[in-house]
């Protein structure tokens, strides 16, 4: 006999749903919801966020003591999520554990239940909020599997090769209770009367033969049904029938004719923990470090760096939280008041109302926690005790006046003028100043798929729509400016519609380098902005290279570079991108085998970038670049916002040094 579990996901915070409409979507989509689970005898998980919770108990108590006594009678069951929809893998540690905690206070209060499972935000799953979701208490998560197989490799393997457990970063797992994207679209186009029923059940009938598993039926929003949130110009119409009516429809002939057996979420959750298999892995990969819902224009820049204004607005809340950091623990409302300026659906198809009251709430926050000091200030600090000496610095050129040859005791760098400033090598005294990063030119790859020249440093501005692509690479005549312990080199260049401003400064103390972009008069345009260009030189690295970031947990997660990988490829026509790390402390480091590593560090608070990486290897030579987007393309993006400066430090040294250095700075905020 077939088994089955339905989870709906209320959300009063949909991007496309005003504020005076959430009282409608209680009455058409909530309360039918309850009244299906209980008339039906079909057993529900709902999933909400605290926040959704309170303004049902503001808009509609009824409603609240209607779920509260259903799920006393096992009708329904309560799935966790937190105080907000938040992206967990773009956000701090600190406050995706303020989030879980207001939200499981929310339920203990309201509900008098603590849920033993949470719903992954937007299904955008790090293995880092693995150790998250642990630490609040819950059992077990609910996850997508479509994209966790396409991040494993497991696309065109049996259901049944998916691993049953999400492993940690340390010795922490928890058990996966998978949603599945094709089966709920399918229910919602069965549902809405794009397909027949008869040709959903057909589809479900493999399912079934294929799997050999508890089937997701529905893991998905509840305010689609018989209620459309205006996302798009064109929706489909509401179904005649009623769509909850056809939804009964639907399920009771799942039930008739393919004898299906409902399951509570727990009653799936306990039969990971009791049954014959059980496999714990990471779910994530170099290729996709942040899988995330549905088909391919969900990925993770979606809430980074695309949306109406989303750079802007994650820098915003990075700025605000390190402020609260700096004033120490603060009540939850104000912890509230950011989880809720971190929620995903400000960062998609958000109205113009609810943009503008986030605005709002963005304002007074900072005029109340932003006191900040600079990167550049504390490191600056740091070295000056330390105690170490100022070393010479010589400038050499080249006879035909390209390149720039500038040596310190702590690094040597050659910089291309003919090219805007473009790094031709960098390497540090920690690696015996063998370049490290630097440029590949036309012909060191024999493939014509590669025959370009890769520089190291440089812009890239695409705006497809205007057949314009912007590079950084000019001619320029660079300033140099010397002031106390930093070397400035910096020139101005023409881009797209106006210019900007490359600044190379040298820490002669830290023998490290900085690479600074201000956009003069540059829009943010309806295309990509991709800045900080990095490119290992092949000859200095010993593979396999991995990369170590913090994607929203508390430790570094660890991605090692074994395949190709192109995160800034177009995921679809109208998508630029495909994927990027989260970084959400601002830290990147390379390290190869043998243990020598290259740190890249930024300010999130200064500018929120998404990382992005490059790697292919043709017949032994391997280009690997890391960059930086401050802009990427999809159906969320918006005209106007903001394109922000950006500056990022390169430094070296070896892994164990790295480490050491890596949990000093994780020990304050940057």
């Amino acid at each position: 006999m077939p088994k089955g579990y339905l989870i709906f996901h209320l959300n009063l915070a949909f991007s496309s749903i005003r504020a005076e409409d959430r009282p409608e979507v209680i009455r058409k989509c909530y309360w039918p919801l309850l009244n299906f689970a209980e008339r039906q005898g079909i057993p529900v998980g709902i999933e909400l966020t605290g926040w959704t919770l309170q303004q049902l108990v503001l808009l509609d108590p009824s409603w609240v003591k209607k779920f509260r006594d259903m799920i006393a009678l096992s009708q329904c069951e309560l799935i966790g999520s937190g105080w907000s929809q938040l992206i967990g893998p773009l956000v701090p540690y600190a406050v995706n554990v303020h989030n879980q905690r207001l939200g499981l206070e929310a339920y203990e209060q309201t509900l008098g239940i603590t849920p033993g499972i949470a719903l992954v935000n937007e299904m955008a799953f790090s293995t880092g909020m693995v150790d998250v979701y642990a630490e609040a208490g819950y059992r077990g998560i609910v996850m997508d599997r479509d994209n966790v197989r396409l991040a494993l490799g497991l696309e065109h393997e049996p259901v049944s090769a998916t691993p049953t457990h999400a492993a940690g970063i340390g010795d922490v797992s928890l058990p996966v209770i998978w949603s599945d994207s094709i089966l709920f679209q399918r229910l919602q186009r069965v549902v809405h009367g794009d397909i027949p029923v008869a040709e959903y059940l057909d589809y479900v009938k493999i399912r079934v033969e294929q799997d050999h598993a508890c089937l997701p039926i529905y893991c998905n929003d509840a305010e689609i049904f018989d209620y459309r949130p205006g996302r798009f110009t064109v929706e489909s119409r509401l179904h005649p029938d009623g769509e909850w009516a056809r939804m009964i429809t639907v399920m009771l002939r799942l039930q008739n004719e393919l004898c299906m057996e409902w399951l509570t979420p727990s009653q799936v959750l306990e039969c990971c923990l009791v049954g014959e298999r059980r496999e714990i892995a990471l779910l994530s990969s170099t290729l996709y470090p942040i899988p995330v819902k549905k088909q391919a224009k969900y990925n993770i820049n979606r809430w980074a760096v695309s949306g109406r204004d989303d750079l802007w607005l994650n820098t915003m809340c990075h700025k605000i939280f390190q402020g609260l950091e700096r004033r120490g623990e603060l009540s939850p409302m104000v912890w509230q008041s950011l989880c809720e300026l971190w929620a995903s659906d400000l960062r998609t198809h958000i109205t113009d109302g609810r943009w503008q009251e986030a605005l709002k709430g963005i304002g007074t926050m900072l005029s109340q926690y932003n006191n900040l000091s600079s990167l550049k200030q504390k490191a600056d600090t740091a070295f000056t005790e330390s105690g170490r000496q100022i070393q010479s610095v010589s400038i050499e050129k080249d006879e035909e006046d390209i390149f720039w040859i500038i040596k310190t005791g702590e690094l040597h760098l050659t910089l291309n003028i003919r090219r805007g400033l473009a790094i031709k090598s960098l390497g540090f005294r920690e690696h015996d100043f063998q370049p490290v990063i630097g440029t590949l030119p036309q012909g060191y790859f024999r493939s014509i798929n590669l025959g370009a020249d890769f520089y190291s440093g440089g812009v890239l501005i695409d705006v497809p729509g205007r057949s314009i692509r912007g590079t950084d690479l000019e001619r320029v005549v660079p300033k140099i400016q010397r002031e106390e312990t930093m070397l400035h080199i910096s020139a101005i260049l023409p881009m797209a519609d106006g210019s900007m401003q490359k600044t190379i400064s040298i820490d002669l103390l830290a023998g490290k380098i900085s690479l600074a972009y201000h956009f003069n008069d540059i829009k943010r345009p309806h295309g990509i902005v991709r800045a900080g260009i990095v490119t290992l030189l092949p000859e200095a690295w010993k593979h396999p290279l991995k990369i170590h970031c913090v994607n929203g947990g508390k430790s570094v997660e660890t991605f090692t570079l074994d395949c190709d990988v192109d995160h800034g490829a177009a995921a679809t026509t109208f998508v630029s991108s495909n994927a990027s790390f989260g970084a959400t402390d601002g830290y990147v480091v390379i390290e190869d085998a043998a243990g020598r590593t290259v740190a890249l560090r930024w300010s999130p608070s200064l500018c929120a970038v998404a990382p992005m990486l490059k790697h292919r290897c043709i017949n032994g030579n391997c280009l690997t670049r890391l960059f930086f987007s401050l802009c990427e393309m999809d159906d969320t993006f918006r005209p106007d916002g903001h394109l922000l400066p950006f500056s990022f430090e390169i430094s070296a040294g070896t892994s164990a040094a790295m480490y050491a250095s890596y949990a000093d700075q994780k020990s304050g905020s940057i």
